[in-house]
């Protein structure tokens, strides 16, 4: 029986509070504040290859995402508004003490509002949960944004991968090597 309700558990993240203080208190919380997090379906996946589309010059394609729903050790999360609309999702391998995301995306509309904070917190606290000791990112240079929220919430910088990124004009960008300790 409890094994069945972790799985249950597992499947959705819920704070009963902020569901009462969103209808008692409806101006108290942001919407970003009200945005919950699910594992991602195959059914979301249409909604997911649209916002990498907006996201990214080169975006995953739809079997990427199929195997990384199919794998073992991989965390596929999608986060959305009280309407059920999906803004934002993240992949994150965890293995052998370490967790690394492998794509996190949001939709652009929603930038620069918090929720790639929310995202990454959940990334985290999702890393911590499953005994991780580190979180380890690649990000381009040229992704200053990025850059400067992960090094907000303490991830720094490791080293850089040449020519990891495909850019313009058939050209190359280094990733930058990112971790978050744990422990």
């Amino acid at each position: 029986m409890k094994r069945v309700f972790n799985q249950i558990k597992s499947l959705v993240t819920y704070d009963a509070d902020r569901e009462f203080y969103s209808k008692v208190f409806p101006d108290s919380l942001s919407q970003i504040e009200l945005m919950r997090f699910r594992k991602m379906s195959k059914a979301d996946l249409p909604r997911i290859l649209e916002i990498e589309g907006q996201g990214y010059n080169y975006p995953w394609k739809e079997p990427i995402f199929h195997d990384c729903l199919n794998a073992a050790h991989y965390d596929c999360w999608v986060c959305e508004n009280t309407e059920n609309k999906i803004n934002a999702f993240c992949i994150v391998s965890t293995a052998v003490g370490e967790a690394t995301v492998l794509n996190i995306c949001i939709e652009p509309d929603m930038r620069q509002q918090g929720l790639g904070r929310k995202v990454m917190q959940h990334v985290i606290d999702t890393a911590k949960a499953r005994k991780a000791e580190s979180v380890f990112l690649e990000v381009r240079p040229s992704n200053a944004g990025a850059i400067a929220l992960y090094e907000s919430m303490g991830f720094n910088e490791i080293g850089v991968r040449p020519g990891y990124y495909k850019a313009e004009n058939g050209e190359r960008e280094d990733a930058i090597m990112m971790a978050y300790s744990l422990i």
